[in-house]
């Protein structure tokens, strides 16, 4: 199951402890349940997918195409539809809902979200840049990023040059987050550490495409804990 996604609202951030006295802090995000809108076989397109719907809509903002459309799945009209490409089509049937259920035997899991747009800012804020000198001749650019192009060869400045500009407001992927847990009644996933994106932005969260062999928290504590126990040899 972990080859489709949920979309969730990002609640904020709070922080876990162990019984250790550990403090872990977590991002909380709100899950939405997604709906099986279409199942995609080899013989209708060339590949296996299935269309997963998300979030609720009124139907006077639907075009008249997608109500029709929603009308002949014979199912409830969705804000949002995503596919995704499956090995196995006989897991997942029209009408279906998913959940954080998904997330059950999952430990590490991939996050997508718009970071906090921060508008026009200078090259220090953007870029990390350090500024020129505070005094000794520098008059009224302090904060500037410097030089900017070349002489009359190659008379341009290169695509790509760390400039002042807009920042912020892009789509980023965060990579093997580990779950700290998951509410069920609730619909709540507890992620470590923060996650990019404003307070009730969308997150989209799908378990994780690399293959992560570290250990979680728990894990570790765990392990810890068993080393206690064992007795230590004796020294010659």
């Amino acid at each position: 199951m972990s080859e489709i996604a949920l979309i969730g609202k990002k609640i904020g951030m709070t922080r876990e402890f162990y019984k250790t006295g550990q403090a872990i802090p977590v991002t909380i995000i709100k899950m939405e349940k997604a709906r099986v809108i279409d199942v995609i076989n080899e013989e209708k397109r060339g590949y296996k997918a299935v269309q997963l719907g998300y979030g609720k809509i009124k139907n006077s903002k639907l075009t008249k195409a997608m109500k029709g459309y929603f009308s002949k799945k014979n199912t409830e009209a969705k804000k949002r539809l995503k596919e995704y490409r499956v090995s196995n089509i006989e897991n997942y049937k029209q009408g279906n809902e998913f959940g954080l259920e998904i997330f059950k035997d999952i430990k590490f899991v991939d996050t997508k979200s718009k970071t906090i747009g921060k508008g026009f800012a200078g090259a220090m804020k953007r870029h990390n840049f350090g500024g020129l000198r505070a005094s000794h001749g520098v008059s009224v650019s302090h904060r500037s990023h410097g030089s900017t192009g070349q002489r009359q060869d190659p008379g341009k400045v290169f695509k790509g040059k760390k400039m002042a500009g807009h920042m912020g407001d892009k789509l980023r992927t965060m990579q093997n987050i580990e779950i700290i847990k998951t509410d069920l009644e609730n619909e709540l996933l507890y992620l470590k550490g923060s996650i990019p994106g404003s307070k009730n932005s969308e997150i989209i969260v799908k378990g994780s495409v690399k293959n992560i062999k570290k250990m979680t928290i728990g894990e570790k504590i765990k392990a810890a804990e068993e080393a206690k126990k064992t007795p230590d040899k004796k020294k010659k």
